[in-house]
């Protein structure tokens, strides 16, 4: 089997010593393959943004190992920036300089960058060419950003929040190149916000909760065994729903009842049958398959089982 574009055993990471030190990244075990997209989702906090610093050797870990394409990104930096493309969440470009003397400065610090006119078309930025820095927009900015990780054609691209101040249109045109880039064998890491993002692009997710992954596998992996949910408006709840096929549990909160279930198609037709024999009438009736959003959810609030957070640990 092909060995992980990137490794990760035993991550921790910490911030501050003595007394006040806190630990924001508590073990994290990871595998992503060779032209492959895995997001790294989780809650602000969660430890992402630690972990992808890490792994772009950008610092040290405070414990564990760490490995892209084989090789130690801090003890061999001037190897592994070679082949791997980074996008932070700010990327501290001077605001004097044009779109095209940011690009020509930093492909002048690169092997073998891409042609200007290839990378300006990736990320359609021809028509803001002379435009300083200062003067682009959010999303024009995060564009170039984006233009800056790709011009040394990397075999492994970094990506935190990619997306992130884009309209919707850019938003799905960086999701076109991203898909380009797999196809094409780069191997890539993002952390987004945006589930739909996500479930779009990637094909394996790994969830952070507490400096540590809590879920992974792909979409329909993390979501299976996450419970559908029915919702009803009754004036008075009748004792026979909790008795409904693979109904797992029933709470009311003033006139809403919700039962959630292991199989909603059962549940929902079994309730169906009963309210109609019974003469209930069933208003305002919402039936919400498991998805993303409810696992993502379920874990940021401590409905999901996850690893009990250490005490007085701050997070990222």
């Amino acid at each position: 089997m092909t060995s992980p574009a990137i490794k990760v055993r035993g991550l921790r990471r910490s911030y501050g010593s003595g007394a006040r030190a806190y630990e924001a990244v508590r073990g994290v075990d990871l595998d992503v393959a060779t032209g492959t997209v895995t997001a790294l989702l989780g809650t602000n906090g969660a430890g992402k943004t630690s972990t992808m610093e890490v792994i772009g050797g950008l610092c040290s870990p405070g414990a564990g190992e760490v490995r892209v394409l084989g090789l130690d990104p801090v003890a061999a930096r001037d190897q592994v920036r070679r082949r791997t493309g980074t996008l932070l969440q700010t990327s501290g470009f001077s605001g004097d300089l044009t779109v095209s003397e940011t690009l020509r400065m930093w492909a002048g610090t690169l092997t073998a960058p891409r042609p200007l006119d290839e990378v300006v078309a990736m990320l359609r930025l021809g028509h803001r060419l002379d435009v300083p820095v200062r003067a682009l927009s959010g999303g024009e900015h995060r564009r170039l950003d984006l233009a800056c990780a790709l011009t040394g054609r990397p075999e492994v691209l970094l990506l935190d929040e990619p997306t992130t101040g884009l309209d919707p249109e850019s938003r799905r045109d960086v999701w076109d190149l991203v898909r380009s880039l797999r196809d094409a064998g780069t191997t890539v890491l993002l952390t987004t916000h945006y589930l739909d993002e996500a479930e779009a692009l990637a094909d394996r997710l790994e969830i952070m909760h507490a400096g540590r992954i809590v879920r992974s596998g792909t979409a329909a992996e993390v979501v299976a065994g996450h419970p559908s949910l029915v919702r009803i408006r009754t004036t008075s709840a009748p004792p026979w729903l909790a008795a409904l096929p693979a109904v797992r549990t029933v709470a009311t909160t003033g006139d809403r009842t919700a039962l959630e279930t292991s199989d909603l198609q059962e549940t929902l037709t079994a309730l169906l049958v009963r309210a109609g024999d019974e003469g209930l009438r069933l208003d305002d009736l919402e039936a919400r398959p498991a998805s993303l959003e409810s696992v993502f959810l379920a874990i940021a609030d401590g409905s999901a089982t996850t690893p009990t957070p250490e005490p007085e640990a701050a997070l990222r």
